[in-house]
């Protein structure tokens, strides 16, 4: 087993920061790159990304850099930028590294708009040479910045390169575990945030704890309804990057999405939200996407389409958790 040794991360934000943390713990460089210089020199200098991992230090063979071309000499690169950035940046990155054939690891949770594509696809289509793996699971940046334990998924359809992928994460406070489903894991990720706006929605409007369990187990179902017709494995809608992610992302606090659910419930519209909170909730975008898959393949979702009546503003919270109620009767068998 050969262990990747140049490690490079594209992502400031939370999650690229506390993935870059995270490798760093076995003591080998890791390349944090930005696209705001500004922000990457306050980094660097301060070691510290108060903007969104507070009291965090950044040890030193953490090396920060807005330059694109000091990360395409890495052997494996993380992507872990907003899905409507994502394009941008494989186009950047491939305008600076032509040949790229290392290896990319898909770290966003979405779906890309208009084309349907799920983020190794897009990432495959600008940079065919590359080999392509995923990585999604129940995880919180905050936690896992500050060393606290977690797991997740990796995936990726060639065992010998899993495992050495996986080396990456070994004496490390991260668990990972690998699968093969790459539309799985990467659907799994991506439908959860979506669901946990509706989780909160319920919370906003007090329905209590029994109403919330409910949404969250059917948005289970719905979730593999979906992502088994969108090509994943019934299966890993069962493990970290399914329910897992899913429960986290309902019931923390700390979850992006779940603040965009409570913000709706107090009448701000999705461009207010997304303007106030400086980071990306994923499920605000990926929400019409993913009605739009459905559509496509004729697939049922009432969570995602009273989700979406929502943040276009058609129907009010109230109105949204009403018409769930009212559906017509049917058997929890039917997925």
């Amino acid at each position: 087993m050969i262990q990747p040794k140049k490690i490079g991360v594209l992502g400031t934000g939370s999650w690229g920061s506390a993935l870059a943390l995270t490798m760093a713990q076995q003591g080998h460089p890791i390349k944090l790159w930005g696209h705001n210089p500004h922000h990457v020199e306050e980094i660097k200098s301060s070691r510290l990304n108060p903007a969104y991992l507070p009291g965090i230090i950044f040890p030193s063979n953490i090396h920060l850099t807005s330059d694109l071309a000091e990360c395409a000499e890495a052997e494996v690169i993380f992507f872990v930028v907003p899905s409507k950035f994502l394009r941008s940046v494989a186009a950047a990155l491939s305008q600076t590294s032509p040949h790229f054939a290392g290896t990319i690891i898909s770290c966003t949770k979405g779906i890309e708009h208009q084309s349907g594509k799920l983020m190794h696809e897009v990432l495959a289509e600008i940079l065919p040479r590359a080999s392509m793996a995923v990585l999604s699971g129940p995880n919180l940046a905050g936690d896992i910045a500050r060393g606290l334990p977690a797991a997740g998924v990796l995936g990726c359809e060639d065992p010998a390169l899993t495992t050495s992928l996986l080396s990456i994460f070994q004496e490390t406070s991260y668990r990972a575990y690998s699968s093969s489903d790459i539309r799985g894991i990467q659907l799994g990720g991506a439908l959860k945030n979506i669901f946990a706006i509706a989780a909160a929605v319920s919370d906003g409007l007090g329905m209590g704890e029994n109403a919330k369990a409910g949404i969250v187990t059917r948005s289970l179902a719905e979730m593999t309804r979906l992502g088994t017709a969108m090509g994943g494995d019934r299966q890993t809608f069962s493990g970290l990057s399914g329910v897992g992610d899913l429960m986290v992302t309902c019931f923390s606090s700390r979850s992006r999405n779940y603040q965009a659910g409570l913000q709706l419930c107090h009448g701000k519209s999705a461009s207010e939200i997304q303007h106030s909170m400086g980071m990306v909730a994923e499920g605000l975008p990926t929400a019409q996407s993913a009605q739009a898959c459905a559509q496509k393949l004729d697939v049922e979702v009432p969570i995602i389409d009273a989700v979406v009546d929502l943040l276009h503003q058609k129907k009010t919270p109230q109105e949204a958790m009403y018409d769930l109620l009212q559906r017509k009767l049917r058997s929890e068998e039917e997925l």
